[in-house]
């Protein structure tokens, strides 16, 4: 996940380097370094700087790792033929190398021509069964295929060895819960808390679950979760907050009777709509109205 620091960084860079102000390496290098999709902007500044050949041999031996982002950045944008160009570049200076492979099967992926792609991925994790990026390429084709069933066998299989990926387990849940899929999806946020119990949005996404799940039980953990996010986010995470209103509203009738919890959520239900009116009437004060309206269907208001 990228830190508060790190994203006012590349905030600031991008910033910069959009209007001309310099810094296009160290922003390619950030953006890299924390992997995130700016692919656009990567294929503007990265040319730029492959297309002038004095900025270009400045980089060292970093030279061949711009192609490598180039190209992939170019797959992304469908900008194809750069792609091949930045490939063929690679392949010339690294002959025998399983990386350039990589990217020549990438780009067949990117072509949409399946079934070649599927067999130069598979030749590659015959030569190296523990090659993270292709696992990876393999479900992220079954998924571009719309082949569920096979992404989920492979991402389930991918994380027999490698249980500790944040990564996969989220893409996975998130499979999970495209296909209503939703104790499965649990099971996977319950890993994800596990390991990383400090991010917020484990959190939520696995509160969400529970509460779509239904069931006293299910809505009574659901709520304990949107508090953990609230209290992870400092108290200001709105989806959360109306998630207590909704499971507050929904244990009220499932638990009647219960004198000691309903006065529990009566005290959580009320601090509930009061912060959720405060957001509101300072972030968005044109939709006070629907807030009010989803709050009396629920009996909150």
């Amino acid at each position: 996940m990228v830190s508060k620091t790190e994203e006012e960084q590349i905030k600031n860079l991008e910033s910069q380097v959009d209007n001309g102000g310099g810094g296009v390496w160290e922003y390619l290098c950030l953006v890299r370094k924390l992997k995130l999709r700016r692919s656009h902007k990567v294929l503007k500044h990265g040319l730029h700087i492959l297309n002038n050949s004095k900025a270009r041999s400045a980089l060292g031996p970093e030279e061949w790792t711009l192609y490598e982002q180039v190209a992939v950045a170019a797959m992304d944008c469908n900008s194809l033929d750069v792609a091949k160009d930045c490939i063929k570049v690679l392949q010339k200076k690294f002959p025998q190398s399983r990386r350039v492979e990589r990217l020549q099967a990438m780009l067949l992926e990117a072509k949409g021509l399946w079934t070649e792609a599927d067999k130069a991925y598979a030749s590659l994790l015959e030569e190296n069964t523990l090659d993270q990026v292709v696992h990876k390429r393999r479900a992220a084709m079954a998924k571009a295929q719309g082949n569920m069933s096979l992404a989920i066998e492979i991402i389930t299989k991918y994380l027999e060895v490698f249980m500790a990926d944040h990564e996969a387990w989220r893409e996975l849940a998130e499979i999970y819960v495209s296909l209503q899929m939703y104790k499965q999806a649990a099971f996977c946020y319950e890993e994800l808390i596990l390991s990383q119990p400090t991010i917020p949005l484990y959190h939520l996404a696995y509160a969400d679950v529970l509460y779509t799940l239904g069931g006293l039980e299910n809505i009574q953990t659901a709520k304990k979760y949107y508090a953990s996010t609230i209290d992870l986010t400092g108290g200001k995470n709105i989806k959360a907050i109306f998630g207590i209103c909704l499971c507050t509203s929904a244990i009220g009738h499932l638990s009647k009777g219960r004198n000691k919890e309903d006065k529990e959520n009566s005290e959580l239900q009320s601090l509930s709509v009061v912060a959720l009116e405060k957001e509101y009437k300072q972030k968005a004060p044109n939709k006070t109205a629907l807030l009010n309206a989803a709050l009396r269907n629920l009996r909150l208001n």
